[in-house]
């Protein structure tokens, strides 16, 4: 027979396994994602965005709600078509968008997708700079390993200028020329304004195998910081997000290249965290919605948020909590 003490000790343990347990099973629950047609009616009315890369994914979701609430939008893209597309789809909806076909990364797009923003709608009252790329193949093209590989993300040592130059230009440049001129257009207006920026996890910790786009999203959150600091007595607030993986055509692209890596045993994925705390909860593990990014930035861009800047908010599903 067990001594009254030592029994008492293993009945206790023995409650706390079959409770946890319990609790286990009854915390297996998924968060919903916001849902898609979701708004806040008025929010933004007589007001004008405007949002780069603005022809799919995130841009078009921001660019789309932002519409909803009754912003007047103005989308800068190098996807044509779809930059189009967006900006037909706001416009029959009974909102008001323009396109401008623009590579952020030239200092004469940069200025113009904001003259023109002037010209349509009077003044910019806020901007979200989005658009970005993961390596040097440009989006849109087909993907094709063996002849884009010079373009592609690559460890230091195998990377090459080309791939380097590529994504600082439009990552790091695009943003510095876009806040350059949007900013001169706000303190111009003498009004105020909010900026969001799109950085990434990336910018907020290291990424192995990816550091163009690592080196060039902490430029994006030093960007933003530097920004907040030098234009807040213009009333113009500044901040980044910085999204872990998201359910964007992005996404779908490090796929494709990991499964061309592995074919190489290359120990890319070997080095790389791959879920969230939310990812790995969810019973799909599931992807960010830009949805759900979207409800942030534009909340981070409304007058809700009078007393954010200079963040660099963490929008990961807990992706840097651990």
């Amino acid at each position: 027979m067990l001594p009254p003490t030592l029994a008492g000790i293993i009945l206790y343990f023995l409650c706390e396994v079959l409770l946890l347990e319990s609790c286990d099973a009854q915390a297996k629950i998924d968060i919903t994602p916001i849902n898609p047609d979701y708004f806040v009616p008025n929010r933004f009315d007589g007001k004008t965005i405007l949002v780069t890369g603005g022809a799919q994914g995130l841009g078009k979701a921001v660019a789309l709600r932002a519409a909803k609430e009754g912003a007047n939008v103005v989308i800068a893209d190098w996807l044509e078509e779809g930059g189009l597309n967006t900006t037909a789809v706001i416009n029959a909806n009974g909102g008001h968008a323009h396109f401008v076909l623009a590579d952020v990364s030239k200092t004469e797009d940069a200025d113009r997708m904001v003259k023109e923003a002037v010209e349509q709608f009077g003044s910019i009252d806020y901007a979200l700079n989005n658009a970005g790329v993961l390596d040097g193949v440009h989006t849109g093209d087909e993907f094709n390993y063996e002849q884009q590989k010079q373009l592609l993300t690559a460890p230091l040592h195998k990377a090459t200028d080309e791939y380097w130059q590529k994504v600082m230009d439009v990552n790091a440049g695009g943003v510095f020329k876009s806040l350059r001129a949007e900013l001169r257009q706000m303190v111009k207006q003498g009004k105020g304004g909010a900026i969001v920026n799109v950085g990434s996890v990336a910018g907020l910790t290291g990424v192995g195998h990816y550091p163009a786009y690592v080196a060039s999203k902490h430029a994006v959150n030093g960007l933003t910081r530097n920004a907040a600091i030098d234009y807040a007595a213009y009333g113009i607030r500044v901040n980044s997000v910085n999204m872990a993986p998201m359910d964007t055509s992005m996404m779908k692209a490090i796929k494709v290249l990991n499964a061309s890596k592995a074919k190489e045993n290359c120990t890319m994925a070997k080095l790389m965290k791959e879920k969230s705390i939310l990812m790995n909860a969810d019973s799909n593990n599931r992807l960010s919605t830009v949805w759900e990014q979207a409800a942030v930035i534009l909340f981070l861009l409304s007058d809700e948020a009078s007393n954010l800047t200079g963040g660099t908010f963490a929008t990961d599903g807990g992706w840097t909590a651990y």
